[in-house]
């Protein structure tokens, strides 16, 4: 079998991650790459021992040899791009959020179908293998009926590598190296500064784009949702910089009682471990005879506590026979690209669903600036920003 030829479009920090589900597969393998700084795409390349550099998007989509990208771009390419790869017959794996509105969604989706190629976005948190666990014994009746819904999110930087000056940023701290360790991956700020840039990114950080993978979690697991309810403030990334955090969002599933919550915070002085980014989550799904919690899923501050643990008839059962390194996510979600186009079906994650998803998260952001309960049937559409250049940022204008 000749194995289908995929090319990573993007380079940056997250691409490291979509190289190990490619690995010793006989059917598919990572063949090229395109980022738009040439020499950042040649030392990936080299790196990983991918065999071709692409000096440009077009190029890309002119091979013959190539079966499908996957593209690790901002959010503001990602529907030109997506497009482009459509229509020259390209399947496309696009990364979360799909897209800056829905009109946009509709184009990328309407795209995929007149040309006859798999689009699916790339999120991996619906394949983190606790999180299939906890899905399946939900489906085994382990806990009964699902009442409920919460899920605990926070952001912590002391000696996080995440932001530069780990060092510096907790010298007002009393917390010692020795027990505190640096924390986190080195991340190039000009892979992230971006992402404060609503024109770019579409929304905030946090609650958008970070946010995109617990709205995928909350509809995966329960279905539809019915209305939205969110408060969500500001505070300081940088100096004169603001991310959307601390929020609270709640919804309400379609047809059936059923409710959700989640919180998100920032702790600037909190430590976590973690060999990625320092945000620590937590998952509780109550049933109507037991409950189970997630315990993780980036990072790992409570590493002496199973992956999930089970709660039923007084007693707690944990699972520790589990992958939980965040990688394997990625793995799985690769997988999940790769058959799809092998074996002639959708994907986890279609056109469609992600749509759905983005609808969820649009809701929330319009719930908290018109401070009132959204309705997703009917919602208005999001009108996107006149784009900036990223230096807007900071008040300058960009060169």
């Amino acid at each position: 079998m000749e194995k289908m030829k995929f090319v990573l479009v993007g380079c940056g920090r997250i691409a490291t991650l979509h190289v190990a589900g490619y690995r010793d597969r006989e059917d598919a393998e990572l063949w090229g790459v395109y980022d738009k700084n040439p020499q950042a795409a040649k030392r990936f390349a080299a790196e990983h021992g991918i065999p071709k550099v692409y000096d440009s998007y077009e190029a890309v989509l002119a091979d013959p040899a190539v079966t499908g990208v996957e593209l690790l771009v901002p959010h503001h390419l990602h529907c030109e791009l997506t497009v482009a790869a459509c229509r020259a017959k390209k399947h496309v794996s696009v990364q979360k959020p799909m897209a800056l509105n829905l009109a946009e969604c509709d184009e990328m989706i309407a795209a995929a179908k007149e040309n006859g190629v798999v689009l699916k976005v790339f999120e991996n948190f619906v394949h983190y293998p606790p999180y299939l666990l906890l899905k399946d014994l939900i489906a085994r009746g382990e806990i009964g009926e699902i009442r409920g819904v919460r899920y605990k999110m926070c952001n912590a930087s002391l000696y996080s590598e995440n932001i530069p000056g780990a060092d510096a940023r907790a010298k007002h701290t009393d917390a010692s190296k020795d027990d505190c360790p640096r924390t986190g991956w080195k991340v190039d700020p000009s892979s992230w500064l971006w992402r404060l840039n609503g024109s770019l990114c579409g929304g905030g950080p946090v609650v958008f784009d970070d946010g995109y993978h617990k709205f995928s979690l909350f509809l995966d697991l329960v279905g539809g949702v019915e209305k939205v309810c969110a408060w969500i403030d500001e505070t300081p990334a940088l100096p004169g910089i603001m991310q959307d955090v601390p929020a609270v969002i709640m919804w309400k599933y379609a047809d059936k009682k059923v409710y959700g919550v989640w919180d998100v915070t920032a702790a600037p002085d909190l430590y976590v471990k973690g060999k990625y980014y320092t945000c620590d989550e937590r998952m509780e799904v109550t049933g109507t005879r037991g409950v189970l919690w997630l315990t993780r899923c980036t990072a790992e501050m409570l590493d002496t506590v199973a992956p999930v643990v089970l709660y039923r008839d007084g007693k707690l059962t944990e699972f520790w026979d589990v992958p939980s390194d965040w990688q394997d996510a990625f793995i799985h979600s690769t997988k999940d690209f790769i058959e799809s186009i092998r074996d002639g079906r959708e994907p986890v994650l279609t056109g469609e669903r992600g749509r759905e998803v983005l609808a969820f998260a649009l809701a929330a952001m319009a719930s908290s600036e018109q401070k009132k309960e959204i309705y997703l049937t009917g919602q208005e559409d999001r009108k996107k920003q006149k784009r900036r250049g990223v230096l807007s940022i900071f008040g300058k204008k960009q060169a």
